[in-house]
């Protein structure tokens, strides 16, 4: 799964990544949680940057709680999936981050948070979908969630899951507007290649939501 990332890459970076008309002014953030307002690019508007709300809500939920649920969505058999394959059709989104955290079992009481990375690369892209719910009292919440994908080999000893990471060739293709064959969209939802992956034990400050400070990526002291 992905239930926590970061994002600290300077806006201008981020800018030329994704090939944004405009940047917002975005403080580095370091514990990025769900039910936060996290910035996306949408294939509603793939020149701009905007903020929605960690954990989606199909747009069929009576209550908003179940987006708690929904901060990812699994990549096999995503397109048939109720909660996710009119999104997955029509409304896809890129999350951009700089890492993401994953906890590693030690033993059966222990966890160690790992800062996980792609090499030389301060920004990339996860993938993602996006959905509109109309709440009852007339208020409209704009909610995404991470897709996942099982591990690769350097992830794998730490967790079994991670998020899809797309190359920057396939932003394109992602953020097409409108439908796209699924088949097309289903190739790009694989596990990014383990040679380019780097990662490092963090302090457990991670485990609070709350918290969001430079030194929860630094590496643990030995």
């Amino acid at each position: 799964m992905c239930g926590r990332f970061v994002l600290t890459a300077d806006p201008e970076l981020i800018q030329q990544a994704f090939n944004l008309d405009s940047m917002p002014d975005l403080a580095p953030r370091y514990n990025i949680a769900p039910t936060q307002a996290v910035s996306v690019i949408t294939n509603e508007n793939p020149r701009a940057l905007t903020f929605y709300r960690w954990g989606l809500i199909p747009s069929w939920a009576k209550e908003p709680e179940i987006g708690s649920r929904m901060i990812n969505a699994r990549a096999e058999g995503i397109e048939g999936k109720p909660a996710f394959r009119a999104a997955f059709k029509r409304r896809r989104c890129i999350v951009p981050a700089s890492g993401f955290y994953e906890w590693k079992k030690l033993d059966t009481k222990n966890k160690a948070p790992m800062y996980i990375q792609v090499k030389d690369q301060p920004v990339v892209g996860f993938a993602g979908l996006w959905e509109i719910w109309n709440a009852p009292d007339g208020g409209e919440w704009r909610t995404f969630t991470i897709i996942t994908t099982e591990a690769n080999d350097f992830i794998r000893p730490i967790h079994d899951r991670m998020p899809v990471i797309l190359h920057p060739r396939d932003y394109e293709t992602w953020l097409a507007p409108g439908e796209v064959p699924a088949a097309s969209l289903k190739l790009l939802l694989k596990p990014y290649e383990a040679d380019a992956m780097k990662a490092h034990e963090v302090s457990k400050m991670v485990n609070r939501a709350g918290t969001d400070l430079p030194e929860m990526i630094e590496p643990l002291a030995s």
